[in-house]
C-alpha cells in the first residue's frame, strides 16, 4: 500500500500516512517485512558482533605465516596469539582459537591420569639468578651411540643457564653447565663467585656426590636437593627437558657427540632471543634478563647519588 500512487497528486503514499490511517507502528510492520524476507531467502549463521580489523580467512592466513616463521614447533594459540599482537594484528585469544581449531593448528596435548598432587608449593622466583635448577637427560647418536645431555636453568626467566653434552653422566660433566653459567653471569669461576645463589638438582648420584657438593659449595653456591620421588620440586629443569626434547632431541639426528654439542650451544642461543614466556608478560628470556640488569643497575646509581 505505501507504494501505490495517488491519482491527483501523482505521490507515492509513503509508510508513515499508510501507518498512521492503519494505526499501526512503522516498526512492527518492518519487523514483519524483515521476518517474512529472512523466511524466503534464510542467511548463513554467523558470530554476533562487529568482525574485527581482519576476517577470519585472513586471520588464518597471519596464522598460518606466525607458525612458518617461528623457529620452534608446537607453539599454543596463546603464544600465536601474542606474536600476532607483536606484528600489530590484533585478536582475541578465544578467537585465535577457535580459527586455529578449525583449522586444525592446535597442539592439544591429553592429560595423563596421576596421583595427587605431591608438592603444593612454588619454585619459582621473581629475580634473576637467585634460583638456578639442573638436570639430566640422554639421547642416542647413530656413530657414537649414547650420549648425557646435561642442563642448567633459571628459576625466574627459564633461560638456559648452560648446556653440556659427553658419552659418560660423572659428576664432572654434571658440574659444566654450572660453570658456563658462572663464567657468562658472574664473571669467572672461583671461591665465592656465586654467594647466595641457589641451585636445585635431584638426587642423581651425580648431583649427590662429595665432588659435585664440594665444587659448588667452593662457589659460593647452596645446595637445594628436590624431594625424593618428587619431580615436581625440580620441575622447572624438567620442563626445560622437555622443551629440549620437543624442540630438537626428537627432532634431529646427530652422528657423533661433538655435533650434539655444537647444536646444543645453537638451540641454547636460540632459545633464550626467541623463546617467550607467558608468565613475564610474554618476553623473551634475554629480554627478562636484560630489564632486570637495567633496573637493578638504574636503582644502583640512584643510591649512589643519593648517599
Amino acid at each position: 500500500m505505501s507504494g501505490a500512487y495517488s491519482i491527483s497528486t501523482r505521490q507515492r503514499f509513503g509508510m508513515t500516512r499508510v501507518c498512521s490511517v492503519w494505526g499501526v507502528a512503522r516498526a512492527t510492520v518492518y519487523r514483519h517485512r524483515a521476518a517474512a524476507g529472512a523466511a524466503n531467502t534464510p542467511r548463513p549463521p554467523r558470530r554476533r558482533g562487529p568482525q574485527g580489523a581482519c576476517s577470519d580467512a585472513a586471520l588464518l592466513v597471519h596464522i598460518r605465516a606466525v607458525i612458518d616463521a617461528s623457529p620452534f614447533s608446537g607453539e599454543g594459540y596463546r603464544k600465536v596469539w601474542a606474536r600476532l599482537r607483536a606484528q600489530g594484528v590484533r585478536a582475541a585469544p578465544r578467537r585465535v582459537r577457535r580459527v586455529m581449531k578449525a583449522a586444525n593448528l592446535l597442539a592439544p596435548q591429553r592429560p595423563v591420569p596421576r596421583d595427587a598432587h605431591p608438592h603444593d608449593g612454588t619454585i619459582v622466583t621473581d629475580r634473576v639468578d637467585e634460583v638456578w635448577g639442573t638436570d639430566m637427560t640422554q639421547t642416542v647418536t647413530t656413530q657414537e651411540g649414547r650420549a648425557y645431555v646435561f642442563i642448567a636453568v633459571d628459576h625466574c626467566s627459564g633461560e638456559f643457564i648452560g648446556t653440556h653434552t659427553s658419552s659418560r653422566a660423572s659428576r664432572w660433566e654434571a658440574l659444566e653447565p654450572i660453570r658456563q653459567g658462572l663464567t657468562r653471569h658472574f664473571g669467572g669461576v672461583g671461591p665465592d663467585t656465586a654467594v647466595g645463589l641457589i641451585l636445585r638438582h635431584d638426587h642423581g648420584s651425580n648431583y649427590m656426590s662429595d665432588d659435585f657438593q664440594n665444587e659448588i659449595r667452593c662457589f659460593g653456591i647452596t645446595s637445594s636437593p628436590a624431594f625424593v620421588r618428587q619431580p615436581e620440586g625440580n620441575r622447572v629443569a624438567e620442563r626445560a627437558i622437555r622443551t629440549l626434547k620437543e624442540q630438537l632431541l626428537w627432532v634431529r639426528h646427530f652422528a657423533t657427540v661433538e655435533e650434539l654439542r655444537q647444536a646444543l650451544a645453537a638451540f641454547t642461543a636460540k632459545y633464550n632471543a626467541s623463546w617467550i614466556r607467558q608468565r613475564h608478560g610474554y618476553r623473551t628470556p634475554d629480554q627478562i634478563r636484560a630489564e632486570q640488569k637495567a633496573l637493578e643497575t638504574e636503582a644502583a646509581t640512584e643510591f649512589k647519588l643519593a648517599a
